[in-house]
């Protein structure tokens, strides 16, 4: 497929570029109705759950993970090259670079948000740094390309180099739409011009083996008007799925989404990060080609995914091998990888997948990723970590040391890991967070995720009061809003049957899941007044999930509970609980409390452990014990943990099915 760009299509690139250039914006299709609102249009409130976490992200995490890139050695990387000095030994792993990227980048969104002199120029001096390590013909690398280092590209599938290229650009894209002009857009533009001048027509015709490339060189020519870095990223597009890339031991083509062309997949397949990082610049490519085909096929296969091949908190990936999916209704919940970055990656795609269609289902999927993957893997401090977000913790995990924590699993944060791309996408996800919240469609004003705070985007001024999730009334104020009629756009989440609204001068009506369009000529002190219910309810997993079948999970509200051990009475351990269904959940803070029967430790001796125990466990005791929001497991130190448990009847009656379906 070729596609020739027009000069109206320069000319809506053009006029992209200058809108946004007027906030500091993530995505900006030029072929869209819709465009969230920037970085410095949200304004979230500190003592909010999202403006606490975006706080500490600024205050903490950026600075935590700039010292570990420092102490191990991957800035001296880019020092390295920079002087020319041949590397005898390198520090990290052949990606490391692009941590380096995704730091710059979250920066860049923070310096959007707010100002800050110091950490100015900390982001200027860590640029210099890197583009002082960047060849005259724009290439980029501290793995390949220089002395005592393999030639540039000689190893496509698993290098990184083109993925690395990527996080660059995206960083660039930051900083171009929060501040404008910088060393750092020089150096991206330099990078993106050797990318087409090796990748494109007449040049090399490989892929790289990590997708990243394809949504940065989208998104790049968007900020920049150049045309050609999105012909390139479509011609990415299309080179994968016909099995170019060497395989390695213990992987497939499957494992790189270069078994089968995007357009012709079915499902999201491989590794997990990778997909979504594939498809959302397929999504990139199909809207600025206008290509309906591709999109369509990235939304068959998004469904399918997110209702077979998705947690129910979201969490993408359920084998520990390859990081990868498994086949459909794999979601064990004691082997659920959910790697942090792969939840990242989903609302990147859900995100744009929104900006595509308008439809509320991928704002639903991208409340449930934001509470319960991407809130989960900091600590409170932003200083600790989860890299994988298992659903059931068997084993209490160990302390975390001060050092390199060299497993992606373990049960605890950690503060940094020998491969340690999860803090970085946690830091440029907070950074830019107030963009998922609101965005413009036409003449509406829609409020995608709530979140206290102040938003002024498309003619409205307005304030959200709000202590969501733990509450479930928001209250919209409005201080100014466009003088002829207009449309306040909100969501009810596909869980909150029995919502209501007050509208100004209007008693409270119950309203349906979906969007809710309240139109009318606003005037200032008017009020929009949402409740959502937030009683805890039962979710059971679709009968055909072997690993939990006749197990039930509790939600509250946007939240997945969990049974943590530190909860539990003295000597009873989480697989000895089985809780009663027939006794509804009752609220307990921002969690639950249950009621469970206690099986005996011990059961009888069986000729055959550990099969030929009896049908029907001894009950020992009967107790009503506390859950707590999933994000919360383990902040109190190691423990075992657990979301779906053993009903008491032995049954999986579906009285609530999972929530996943768009």
């Amino acid at each position: 497929m070729t596609t020739s760009f027009s000069a109206d299509r320069t000319d809506a690139y053009d006029a992209t570029r200058r809108t946004a250039r007027s906030s500091a914006v993530p995505v900006v299709p030029s072929r869209s109705s819709r465009r969230s609102a920037g970085v410095d249009q949200m304004v979230l409130d500190e003592a909010g759950f999202w403006g606490r976490r975006q706080g500490v992200n600024r205050a903490n995490t950026l600075a935590h993970c700039q010292e570990w890139m420092e102490r191990l050695g991957w800035l001296e990387n880019f020092d390295r090259v920079g002087r020319g000095d041949e590397t005898v030994e390198r520090a990290g792993w052949m990606f490391s670079d692009s941590e380096i990227y995704k730091l710059l980048e979250a920066m860049a969104w923070e310096l959007g948000r707010k100002d800050d002199d110091a950490l100015g120029a900390s982001f200027d001096a860590l640029v210099a740094r890197a583009a002082a390590a960047q060849d005259d013909d724009g290439y980029v690398s501290t793995a390949f390309g220089h002395p005592g280092l393999e030639p540039r590209y000689s190893d496509l599938a698993m290098g990184h180099e083109l993925y690395n290229l990527g996080h660059l650009l995206q960083a660039a894209v930051a900083q171009l739409r929060s501040r404008g002009e910088h060393e750092l857009v020089q150096m991206a533009r330099r990078a993106a011009d050797h990318v087409c001048r090796e990748f494109g027509r007449g040049g090399r015709e490989g892929i790289c083996g990590h997708p990243e490339i394809e949504v940065a060189l989208t998104e790049f020519g968007r900020a920049t008007g150049e045309v050609r870095y999105i012909e390139q990223a479509r011609l990415f597009i299309e080179r994968r799925g016909h099995g170019s890339l060497a395989v390695r031991p213990l992987l497939s083509a499957e494992y790189f989404q270069d078994d089968v062309p995007v357009r012709d997949a079915e499902s999201l397949r491989g590794h997990a990060v990778r997909a979504l990082y594939l498809s959302a610049g397929a999504v990139d490519v199909a809207v600025e080609n206008d290509d309906d085909e591709l999109l369509d096929a990235v939304v068959r296969q998004w469904k399918r995914t997110v209702e077979r091949r998705t947690y129910l908190t979201g969490g993408m990936g359920s084998r520990h091998q390859d990081e990868g999916f498994g086949a459909d209704f794999e979601l064990p919940a004691d082997r659920a990888y959910c790697e942090t970055c792969a939840g990242v990656a989903s609302v990147m795609l859900a995100w744009r997948l929104y900006l595509a269609s308008g439809e509320v289902q991928y704002a639903d999927l991208i409340e449930r990723t934001l509470f319960n993957v991407v809130a989960t893997s900091p600590s409170d401090d932003g200083r600790t970590f989860f890299y994988a977000n298992p659903l059931h913790q068997r084993e209490a995990g160990e302390e975390a040391s001060a050092g390199v924590n060299m497993r992606a699993e373990g049960g605890t944060r950690a503060p940094w890991f020998d491969v340690s791309c999860c803090p970085t996408n946690v830091a440029r996800m907070l950074a830019s967070l107030s963009a998922y919240v609101a965005a413009v469609d036409d003449d509406a004003l829609v409020l995608m995720q709530y979140a206290a705070g102040e938003l002024r985007l498309g003619g409205f001024a307005l304030r959200v009061e709000t202590r969501y999730p733990e509450e479930g009334r928001v209250r919209v104020h409005i201080e100014s809003a466009p003088e002829k009629e207009a449309t306040l756009r909100m969501r009810v989440p596909v869980w909150a049957d029995g919502a209501t609204v007050r509208e100004p001068g209007a008693p409270a009506r119950t309203v349906v899941t979906g969007w809710l369009d309240v139109r009318r000529i606003f005037t200032p002190g008017d009020v929009v007044e949402l409740d959502f219910p937030l009683a805890p309810r039962f979710t059971w997993p679709h009968p055909r999930i072997d690993a939990v079948r006749g197990a039930v999970a509790v939600e509250r509200g946007p939240l997945v509970l969990c049974i943590e051990s530190t909860d539990l009475p003295a000597g009873v351990g989480i697989d000895d609980v089985r809780v009663d269904t027939a006794a509804e959940p009752r609220a307990d803070g921002d969690g639950a409390r249950v009621r469970v029967d206690i099986l005996d430790p011990e059961p009888p001796a069986s000729s055959c452990p550990p099969f030929g125990a009896p049908a029907h466990p001894t009950v020992r005791d009967e107790a009503e014990i506390t859950l707590i929001p999933y994000h919360r497991w383990a902040e109190r130190g190691p423990s075992t943990m657990r979301v779906f448990t053993p009903a008491a009847d032995g049954t999986n009656t579906p009285t609530v099915e999972v929530a996943l379906q768009p």
